[in-house]
């Protein structure tokens, strides 16, 4: 099998009404090996970094990329290796935990609308307003904490909805939306908690909620396949990243940001500026004739 460049269209989805996490593998290779995937990381990367001076300069588009995946899906190591060169001014993460303080009496998308990219930035959603139809569907009294019934008639499928139109409203603002889940197995989570627990630099990482929430990994593929079903659409797609293999995660979401800045088709900013240009430099350069 020949690699393939950029991410394949299998793993796009643009119309959920079929969508079945069971349908990918977490453990394809996309055609790659090991090696090849770590010089192509730095092939993207590099370009990416001169795109990102486009995106600034040009200043019409912002990009938002969500990440989402189940605990240890490697979403830190896809941000640390695939967006390395990325100029942090124009460039932030942000992770949306249970809402508290002002946020926790806001509608679910207050504090969400605030950290999205201005145009001409990217931003990354490392868990994101999604964890609103998760984390919250799979423990329910995080909502009524807020003061809310998730028992109320079609209220997922009204929460799902919302983040749809949010999204289409970005849209429609020239916010270009990329939302990657990174796919993982249950039993190469185990290999990776059990890492974190025997290597000492990794146990920081972990946490006694990890096997609580490991023992709702039914439920958790349920709710993702909801929401990937409900909010999966032409403008705002999500990419089913296969996330076994660390290398392969980290290379397909450098491939996608490229994919997405290359697909702005961003020049060197226009020509017309080239006689203001002209004057700075002659201005400079006449410095040096009036030194004594």
């Amino acid at each position: 099998m020949s690699a393939e460049s950029g991410i394949p269209s299998r793993l796009k989805i643009t119309d959920g009404s079929k969508f079945r996490l069971s349908d990918f593998k977490t453990d394809d290779r996309i055609g790659h090996d090991k090696k090849s995937a770590h010089t192509r990381i730095r092939d993207c990367v590099d370009r990416m970094a001169v795109l990102q001076g486009r995106l600034a300069a040009h200043g019409s588009h912002g990009i938002l990329v969500v990440l989402q995946g189940m605990d240890t899906a490697g979403k830190d190591g896809a941000i640390r290796h695939a967006f390395s060169g990325l100029n942090p001014q124009g460039f932030h993460v942000t992770s949306f935990k249970t809402p508290a303080g002002a946020a926790e009496k806001r509608d679910d998308l207050w504090r969400v609308h605030l950290m999205a990219p201005a145009r001409g930035d990217i931003a990354v959603f490392n868990r994101s307003h999604y964890e609103d139809v998760l984390i919250a569907r799979v423990h329910p009294d995080i909502v009524r904490a807020r003061g809310l019934d998730p028992d109320t008639p079609d209220f997922w499928d009204h929460r799902l909805a919302d983040l749809r139109h949010f999204e289409t409203y970005l849209t429609h603002q020239n916010i270009v939306i990329l939302k990657l889940f990174l796919h993982i197995s249950a039993d190469e989570q185990k290999k990776r908690i059990l890492k974190r627990l025997t290597q000492p630099e990794k146990r920081w990482k972990f946490s006694p909620s990890d096997l609580a929430e490991r023992g709702k990994w039914p439920e958790y593929t349920q709710a993702y396949e909801a929401a990937i079903q409900a909010t999966s659409t032409p403008e705002a797609p999500w990419h089913i990243i296969p996330a076994d293999h660390k290398w392969v995660a980290r290379l397909m979401v450098a491939e996608a940001l490229l994919e997405v800045l290359e697909g702005l088709h961003l020049k060197v900013p226009d020509e017309k500026l080239s006689d203001t240009l002209r004057a700075a430099r002659d201005t400079l350069l006449a410095e040096d004739s009036k030194k004594p």
